[in-house]
């Protein structure tokens, strides 16, 4: 539990011992196997889960990590929680003889300080042996629980001092022995989550988990195990010569960023993301030198795993997207996180909101960097919500419910070289399936009243940021809500010249004479009836707003994206007659003699 034991944990590992060759056709039939293995092992979960967070939003993911602790593959699922996998078996690794590991063994670990995310991450994996009773690789399953038995429902505690404040740290636990489940274990992690849909949850992992290890041994049985390990092999180093192709592509340089947050939840305002990314031959080196390191901030520190796979999620969506996301990428590329800062905690540091900021502002800054010199791969994988308006009552039966919030919105969704901004958020960072709203309202008591595009949210630019969504939702039951508001001050960075995105903004108690606007923290208590009111901040823009085709500035104002002020102001476009009656159209002559003027000033 110290900066040594993350130094281990991410060291680089040797390959698998194997005297077999292996040509690429087989290597890459092997390699199709074991990514069907993780997209069953997720599909698996996703039906089989009882909580809406798992079985509707997608937060999950399957990786299988080889018996050094590489990452040989990772599947569909939420991509952060790919590149974070294989540290939290890794530690378990490291315990094998202590944990008496064999086969039908299943373990579980969370924990930010052994490798974890946060604690709602809960990761269960599987070891996988050979005939010869040699482990070759091992199957892991990563999803968002909904509480973690802290002192706040969902393990999302705004004043939390330390990880423990936050719920069940869990290095590493065994939940199966050789096939046969320790009902003590599972016991201890049911009766410490307030939620019954846990125990449903826990149980679809495991048995996901375990139905993939079969799935894996008959890989195992039909192409042999040293074959097996000759393709993990061959995916790695493929995945490294092909990035390492990729940056010596790139201009050789220091390419830096600053991002900020706008406050902790103790009102600290100002928090500094800085992001140095270097390019020297196919040496790509990201170093977070700078990054605040202020002792006395809450609730802004993110693990050390999970700053290095949020850095290596941002990277993967720069490159080809056919290069397999496997531990080649680690081996290609040099990280580093200096000891103390927010990006690398010390032990117990609460990191439960660590996983939204600054874990989101790693990835911009990563990406603002880095589209100086990918500009047409340069999309920020972030999701600056701050923290969902979590809402949490007590039904008759004196149960708790609790609305996450996970709702279908659009933010943050940034425009690409060439490409508008489009669609939900996340871009793919998260890859979510945001709930539907039919499903939430079936579940608590809420009733979603609006979810609509607002006008002009979106970041300016030659391509145009995604505008960003307005969630108004009614409480039908007395009920407590929970929010972390930033992104107002500090909102997604513009790309190349393009605007920066729209701000965030909460509104409570909306409609009434006590309505009011969460600039910090909130944790109120609502009545029956209240109405709350989320706007998510747009995307940004890519490019000068005045080289944007004045035709394109059009259609937005006709399908309501773009006002005719906004057109005129930020576009330097000139719109002849009326939005009513859809007989917009553009007057080029002065629209080149505005641009010109602006261009001129």
């Amino acid at each position: 539990m110290s900066f040594a034991l993350n130094a281990q944990l991410a060291a680089k590992r040797p390959p698998l011992p194997t005297a077999t060759a292996i040509d690429p056709v087989t290597a890459s039939i092997i390699r199709g196997a074991l990514e069907t293995v993780c997209y069953e092992a997720t599909t698996h979960l996703g039906r089989a889960a009882s909580s809406p967070i798992i079985n509707q939003s997608n937060e999950r993911n399957a990786a299988i990590v080889d018996a050094h602790g590489r990452l040989a593959m990772g599947s569909i699922g939420t991509p952060h929680l790919t590149f974070v996998s294989q540290l939290t078996v890794r530690y378990g690794l490291m315990q094998q003889q202590d944990y008496d590991w064999g086969p039908g063994d299943v373990f579980v670990g969370n924990d930010p300080d052994y490798g974890g995310g946060h604690l709602p991450d809960y990761n269960v994996y599987a070891p996988v042996y050979d005939a010869a009773g040699e482990l070759v690789l091992v199957q892991a399953l990563q999803a968002h629980q909904g509480d973690t038995g802290g002192k706040d429902p969902g393990g999302f505690t705004l004043d939390a001092t330390d990880i423990f404040t936050e719920g069940l740290a869990i290095p590493c636990l065994k939940l199966v022995h050789r096939g046969e489940k320790r009902r003590d274990a599972i016991y201890l992690l049911e009766r410490n989550n307030r939620f019954p849909s846990f125990a449903g949850d826990l149980a679809a992992m495991i048995g996901a988990v375990e139905k993939a290890t079969v799935s894996i041994r008959a890989i195992l049985d039909k192409w042999g195990a040293d074959m097996v390990r000759a393709a993990v092999n061959h995916a790695i180093d493929q995945s490294e010569r092909q990035m390492r192709a990729t940056v010596s592509g790139w201009r050789d340089g220091h390419y830096g960023a600053t991002v900020h947050i706008d406050h902790d939840t103790m009102g600290t305002r100002d928090i500094r993301v800085q992001v140095g990314c270097t390019v020297a031959g196919d040496q790509l080196t990201v170093d977070l030198s700078g990054t605040d390191d202020r002792q006395d901030l809450v609730g802004v520190w993110n693990t050390f795993a999970n700053s290095r796979g949020y850095i290596m999620t941002q990277i993967a969506a720069s490159i080809d997207p056919d290069i397999v996301k496997n531990e080649g990428l680690f081996n290609a590329v040099e990280i580093i996180l200096p000891e103390g800062c927010i990006a690398h905690p010390a032990p117990n540091r609460p990191a439960a909101l660590g996983s939204f900021h600054p874990a989101c502002e790693i990835t911009e800054a990563v990406c603002v960097a880095l589209s100086q010199v990918a500009p047409d791969r340069s999309a920020p994988q972030v999701y600056k919500i701050g923290m969902p308006n979590a809402v949490i009552g007590f039904d008759a039966a004196g149960q708790m419910w609790m609305d996450q919030g996970v709702d279908c919105r659009s933010m943050d969704v940034s425009a690409v070289q060439g490409i508008d901004g489009w669609g939900s958020c996340p871009v793919s960072l998260g890859n979510l399936l945001l709930s539907q709203a039919e499903d939430g309202e079936a579940r608590f008591p809420v009733i979603n009243i609006s979810r609509e595009l607002v006008t002009d949210s979106g970041g300016a630019g030659q391509w145009r940021g995604m505008p960003g969504s307005r969630n108004v939702k009614q409480i039908l039951e007395p009920a407590m809500a929970m929010a972390w508001m930033v992104s107002h001050d500090h909102p997604i960075s513009g790309l190349a010249g393009g605007a920066d995105g729209t701000p965030y903004l909460n509104h409570f108690q909306v409609g009434t004479p006590d309505e009011y606007r969460v600039e910090l923290t909130a944790r109120a208590q609502l009545p029956a009836g209240a109405v709350i009111a989320y706007q998510h901040g747009g995307g940004a823009g890519f490019g000068p707003a005045l080289r944007r085709d004045p035709q394109a500035v059009c259609e937005d104002v006709l399908d309501e994206l773009v006002s005719i002020a906004a057109a005129r102001d930020l576009y330097g476009v000139v719109l002849t007659g009326s939005l009513e009656n859809y007989s917009l159209a553009v007057d080029h002559a002065a629209t080149a003699a505005l641009r010109g003027e602006r261009i001129a000033a």
